[in-house]
């Protein structure tokens, strides 16, 4: 009989000077899941609507302890939806002729779009408890986050390298198996930097998701969104000066305790034949591995883990199709009426809801909205990738350039819109400026950063060897650019450029209306079209809108993203 020994006890391992640091982290963890789970589950939603937020800043950490849960609540389902729906696509062609449209679609609904239609689901789901508004805050930012990460997830499967899909096929690896030890360690790179995009994504929209209000349903959650919300209301400087101040400190503080070790660790899963030298470890990374407390949980854990991915579970294995027998191009055809079928119904049950009560003169007015938000859009992607992909290359090659980047990027992706609006409103009314030029700058402060972390993710993924060999033959100049890393990036580029796109048709609903106190103003555009119709509680033209915006993008992509992906595609496995 084998005698097993705890991880934790083995070599009589004694508590060292880290774990004083551990103890602290591990009960304040604890500390705030008890406080949060005290003040959701079981609560009356009466008593959230009964009680008025603060803009004391003394309520600011117990606020920002909130809107973080909910950040991290919405991680966990989009990590879950990332390895499930983004496998699924990347797996099956067929899955994926259905799967990728659906995501495009679901990029392009806009967030009052969801809130629209999903808040009465939660509420009705708990009744009379505020376990449903959270619910419905923390799906609401789940959708800010799940896409990004999916389509990041996507793009690694698809362009995994030939070679090491053939050193899986040889050691005979179980889809499960494969799954865990080479899709996903290809894939975490990318998967890491994206990962934090997404979490500034949720900040982007925290005050939609906190402070809701469609039609006649309303409430507001304790969180730092509906605290920037009260003091736009009420026109008070000092306190989003200290929401703006809360939220910095809070970014630092996950930023270290989190991604930074995080970014650091995925540095071993990178695809390279030569070593690279790597960056001073993260003091957080240190106190996982150092402190005996932390490492003997991460020994145990780590153990089921492993334990776990080395079943060999009776997934069947997908055989090779033979894409030009009559057989499957007849699969195919059938399969193909089978989506159209099923997409032209749903536009029908659409066009029946929408008929009843608007006439096309609306459907006009909408397509016209939406040039001009399409216009909008275009020019902003096009100033995004001038500016950031050089700078992402830059950064992502250098990793001391990363480490003081990595913040500072993150907090700017998460600065949300609607601080902006003071400074903005007031200055578009005093230089009586037009609105539908100068509210534009808004839609690129939540979309640019998803060009930047995914090139950065690219540069820094870049094989260590291939920059040797460049360096070797002198290859230099726009030479470089054109041979050497805009190939290496391009997977990322477009990935990143893809979710933008979408990200700023989203963002079109919070930045083309802007008010401050009772100054309001609002850009020609879809965004403004439907950011109007959720506040007056119209739901056939919210409908209509989000139907409209959902057509320009799936054009958008299908005519220019998705052949520059395919093409890029084909690069990275044949290269």
């Amino acid at each position: 009989m084998t005698n097993y020994t705890l991880p934790a006890l083995a070599g009589h391992r004694m508590p060292n000077r880290f774990d004083g640091a551990a103890m602290l982290i591990v009960m304040g963890l604890l500390i705030a899941l008890v406080e949060v789970g005290r003040t959701t589950i079981g609560t009356p939603i009466a008593q959230i609507q009964n009680s008025p937020i603060h803009l004391d800043p003394a309520w600011l950490p117990y606020y920002a302890l909130r809107s973080t849960a909910r950040m991290f609540a919405a991680l966990v389902f989009s990590l879950l939806f990332t390895f499930t729906y983004a496998t699924l696509a990347a797996k099956s062609r067929r899955a994926g002729m259905v799967l990728i449209p659906i995501l495009d679609i679901l990029q392009s609904v806009p967030i009052l779009g969801f809130l629209t239609f999903t808040t009465v689901f939660f509420l009705h789901l708990f009744p009379g408890r505020v376990l449903g508004a959270e619910l419905a805050s923390v799906f609401v930012i789940f959708t800010s986050q799940a896409w990004n990460m999916a389509f990041s997830f996507y793009q690694s499967l698809t362009t995994l390298p030939a070679d090491l899909q053939e050193v899986a096929r040889s050691f005979r690896l179980s889809a499960w198996q494969k799954f865990w030890k080479l899709d996903v360690p290809f894939a975490i790179p990318g998967l890491v930097w994206n990962t934090m995009l997404s979490m500034s994504g949720g900040w982007f929209f925290v005050v939609a998701s906190e402070a809701v209000t469609v039609g006649n349903t309303q409430f507001t959650l304790p969180g730092i969104g509906s605290y920037v919300a009260e003091a736009l209301a009420r026109q008070n400087l000092p306190a989003i000066l200290y929401a703006i101040l809360a939220m910095l400190v809070v970014i630092l503080l996950y930023d270290q305790l989190l991604f930074r070790p995080l970014v650091a660790w995925s540095g071993k899963f990178r695809f390279e034949t030569t070593a690279t030298l790597s960056g001073p470890e993260p003091w957080m990374l240190k106190l996982l591995r150092r402190g005996a407390l932390f490492r003997a949980i991460g020994e145990i854990i780590g153990g089921a883990f492993a334990a776990i991915f080395r079943l060999r579970l009776s997934l069947r294995q997908p055989g090779r199709v033979d894409e030009t027998s009559e057989p499957s191009r007849v699969v195919d055809g059938l399969w193909f009426l089978a989506i159209a079928a099923v997409a032209l119904y749903a536009a029908w049950q659409i066009f029946g809801y929408v008929a009843s009560t608007l006439h096309w003169r609306d459907l006009g007015t909408a397509l016209v909205m939406g040039v001009y938000t399409a216009l909008r859009v275009a020019v902003l992607m096009i100033v995004a990738a001038a500016v950031w992909v050089p700078a992402g290359v830059w950064i992502g090659l250098r990793p001391r350039a990363t480490r003081i980047a990595q913040p500072v990027a993150q907090f700017l992706a998460a600065f949300p819109a609607n601080l902006l609006f003071p400074p903005v409103v007031l200055a578009i009314v005093h230089f009586h400026a037009n609105p539908n030029i100068w509210l534009t700058p808004l839609m690129l402060i939540g979309t640019q950063w998803y060009v930047l972390f995914n090139v950065i993710a690219g540069a820094a993924a870049f094989p260590g060897d291939m920059k040797e060999v460049a360096a070797n033959f002198h290859i230099r100049g726009l030479l470089w650019w054109r041979k050497v890393m805009i190939p290496g990036i391009l997977p990322y580029f477009i990935t990143g450029a893809l979710t933008a796109s979408g990200g700023a048709w989203n963002a079109s609903i919070v930045a083309e209306v802007a008010s401050w106190g009772n100054k309001q103003l609002a850009a020609q555009g879809l965004g403004a079209y439907i950011a109007q119709a959720t506040a007056a509680g119209d739901t056939p033209r919210v409908v209509l809108g989000v139907a409209v915006m959902s057509c320009f993008v799936i054009v958008f992509n299908r005519v220019l993203w998705r052949p520059l992906y395919a093409y890029a595609t084909r690069r990275a496995t044949l290269g």
